[in-house]
């Protein structure tokens, strides 16, 4: 609780009134005890009922005299939370946060109380991260809820939740989550930099807080780890990252990122590891696939058919025999075609999108081929591509690589293979030059650290995981001290 300021220009009533514009769901309740007068402000909409007729109104009515006074409403009203502002903008900002203004009008004194009534929706199941093992709970709009999840499961004193106010004319809470003796004060202090400069009207979600975050404003590619997930959360912060949760976003972020990480799933340390080591090399197959065989098929059509084999070639001829466009114009169409139905899937309520897309997509598929637009071929290639974009755990890093496959498919179009080579190395430099929150983008291959290859490529046995990634810089290098110790009892002995 704050020591009372001296400042005597408290806002009454008709102050606060008239800069809320004569709102409707202001209301002002006067009460007079023993000759003494309150005003008690609060915005009808926002508060709980039952807690202000309570604890505050039926609270002062039964004060004697003597003890209604500024002095003692601030050290004994029954509310948690009790604050002592007299600037109006910070008055205005907590009447319309769920907070009651209670100004005494002979002392020209006020306090404020929080009795807040948010809208809250129940914890449930994280929608853009399925998982078939591990905890299915999700975070939530409530920044206390989102705390609480955290508290819960990581139950350590070092864990350190900074409070921050950011946004100018919308002020928003948000904390930043980290473990003081494991994460580097390097990245911490980036960071918060990064927060200060950040002046803006409003932040309207987590996602637009990690774009103002980034280093590169101008890539395609995510530089924050967004999650819903707070296992996944736990497990990044515990290895030397920082969090960001921000009041009314049920997404948390993740930094310093870097490429590979996008490809981790929480479930791979869930399952065994020759099992996660498969399916992480299946999403960077499928990944890469998706990213360049349309291209390949441009290029290889266009300018090198005579690496397709006879047999394939009198297959693809006789499937391209009615189609009036070139490879790249007939490649374009389809991925733009593909891109439309998945829009329009994310957009159709969700009882009748995935129907509508699969139904959609059958026939839009076979009539485009019976009208001669596209070839059998096409369809099949364009389907895998779709498929391997949404293998990336996180569904920003499948955007990104959708969205680049299109430069590619018109290098293809128009240099062939060649065209491929050159759109590589471009993208491969472009990763080499970006950064994560001053970290390098392409690590551990840039700059590479052997050590570090079994955290983002590879699943080893949990044993192998003494020590937490170098990448991350942490303060406390060992995770766990793994000990083998030989049984006592040998089997012969049962």
């Amino acid at each position: 609780m704050a020591n009372t300021p001296n400042n005597n220009n408290c806002p009454n009533y008709n102050r606060i009134k008239y800069i809320l514009n004569q709102s409707p769901d202001l209301l002002c309740r006067t009460i007079e005890v023993a000759g003494i007068c309150l005003e008690v402000v609060f915005m009808k909409n926002l508060i709980k009922n039952a807690t202000v007729n309570e604890y505050v109104i039926k609270f002062i009515q039964q004060l004697p005299k003597k003890d209604i006074t500024h002095s003692y409403l601030m050290k004994n009203i029954p509310i948690d939370e009790v604050k002592i502002d007299f600037k109006e903008q910070e008055v205005i900002s907590s009447l319309l946060n769920g907070f009651v203004y209670i100004y005494l009008l002979k002392e020209n004194k006020a306090l404020l109380v929080n009795c807040a009534n948010p809208i809250e929706r129940s914890i449930e199941k994280a929608e853009t991260e399925s998982l078939v093992y591990g905890p299915k709970i999700s975070f939530t709009e409530s920044l206390s809820s989102n705390i609480k999840i955290i508290r819960q499961n990581l139950n350590n004193s070092n864990l350190c939740t900074d409070e921050l106010e950011i946004g100018e004319r919308v002020k928003k809470k948000l904390r930043i989550i980290y473990i003081k003796d494991i994460t580097d004060e390097d990245i911490l202090k980036t960071l918060k930099q990064k927060l200060e400069t950040i002046t803006t009207d409003d932040i309207i979600d987590s996602s637009v807080l990690a774009q103002c975050l980034e280093d590169n404003h101008y890539s395609f590619f995510p530089q924050f780890i967004m999650t819903e997930l707070p296992d996944r959360f736990l497990y990044s912060i515990l290895n030397g990252r920082v969090g960001i949760l921000l009041d009314r976003s049920p997404v948390a972020i993740i930094g310093p990122a870097n490429f590979f990480s996008f490809f981790e799933s929480t479930e791979d340390i869930y399952l065994r590891w020759p099992l996660s080591t498969f399916i992480r090399f299946i999403r960077f197959l499928a990944m890469a696939g998706s990213l360049l065989f349309t291209a390949f098929y441009v290029a290889i059509l266009t300018y090198h058919f005579e690496l397709i084999p006879s047999k394939l070639l009198i297959v693809i001829g006789q499937s391209r025999s009615q189609v009036p466009f070139p490879p790249l114009l007939e490649a374009i169409l389809m991925e733009l075609l593909i891109e439309l139905l998945r829009e329009a899937g994310a957009r159709l309520p969700s009882k009748v999108g995935q129907t509508m897309g699969i139904v959609g997509g059958i026939v839009i598929g076979q009539a485009t081929v019976e009208a001669g637009l596209t070839s059998n071929i096409l369809i099949i290639i364009v389907a895998f591509s779709a498929l391997g974009a949404f293998s990336a755990p996180i569904y920003e890093m499948g955007t990104a690589i959708r969205i680049t496959r299109f430069p590619f498919i018109i290098l293809a179009g128009v240099w062939g293979i060649n065209g491929i080579v050159i759109g590589v190395c471009v993208l491969v430099v472009h990763l080499l030059k970006l950064t994560s929150l001053n970290r390098p983008y392409l690590a551990p291959l840039y700059p590479f650290r052997i050590k570090d290859l079994k955290y983002f490529l590879i699943r080893l046995p949990h044993h192998f995981y003494r020590k937490r990634p170098v990448v991350n810089r942490p303060l406390n290098v060992f995770r766990i001290g793994w000990k083998f110790k030989k049984t006592e009892n040998d089997l012969d002995e049962f």
